[in-house]
């Protein structure tokens, strides 16, 4: 019986494809509760900020992971599968209020320039953290030292800054979530907790 409805509701050239590897999934997730535990404990405390450096730790663990990945990773997960031009980008915005799915297979274009800014803002985020020092003689990054203070001063200025750009780039995040799963009825959490998506099949000459 399921089957049969999934038949009427997935259109002929639509198909079920594993998209995202078990081992880009779980960087996923985990990411998500190490910025969100790095970033609240930022911002509410303890005052002593052992426990902030220790997610801060772990996002820093889990980018370089996910630097090695988008290289050597599956297909779907190497970045060369969605650096695309601004004409792709510029074409895809043009759809993007159509209320369809778009059984992009992996990253589309406005999602893959996300992606990238995200990574981006942690990496700066992190490297500011390892150099920070915010002053106080106790929250001093770990390799304060290497850059100098005036450096490590302004790094720990520039760590407050980029915690907002995270923020905002995460509740953008989400709301292109909503959006999908409201306006394009397109589901883009399930795929990352079980890899599967619906992605349109290739043409074969």
């Amino acid at each position: 019986m399921s089957d049969k409805h999934s038949n009427t509701e997935v259109p002929s050239n639509v198909e079920h494809v594993k998209i995202w590897d078990p081992a880009l999934r779980l960087f996923h997730w985990a990411l998500v509760i190490a910025v969100a535990t790095a970033w609240g404990l930022g911002e509410f405390g303890p005052d002593v900020m052992t426990l902030h450096f220790y997610a801060g730790y772990a996002v820093c663990g889990l980018l370089a992971f996910r630097l090695i990945w988008g290289f050597v990773g599956p297909k779907t997960a190497r970045f060369s599968h969605f650096i695309y031009g601004p004409n792709a980008v510029i074409r895809y915005l043009s759809t993007i209020a159509r209320r369809e799915p778009s059984y992009w297979p992996g990253h589309n274009p406005l999602g893959a320039f996300a992606a990238f800014a995200l990574l981006a803002i942690l990496i700066a985020q992190a490297v500011t953290g390892l150099v920070s020092d915010p002053d106080d003689y106790v929250n001093v990054g770990p390799l304060a030292s290497y850059v100098g203070y005036d450096m490590s001063v302004l790094a720990n200025r520039l760590h407050h800054i980029l915690s907002k750009a995270v923020m905002i780039i995460v509740v953008l995040h989400v709301a292109a979530i909503l959006f999908y799963k409201i306006w394009k009825r397109e589901n883009l959490v399930t795929p990352m907790i079980t890899g599967w998506k619906l992605v349109k099949k290739r043409l074969t000459s």
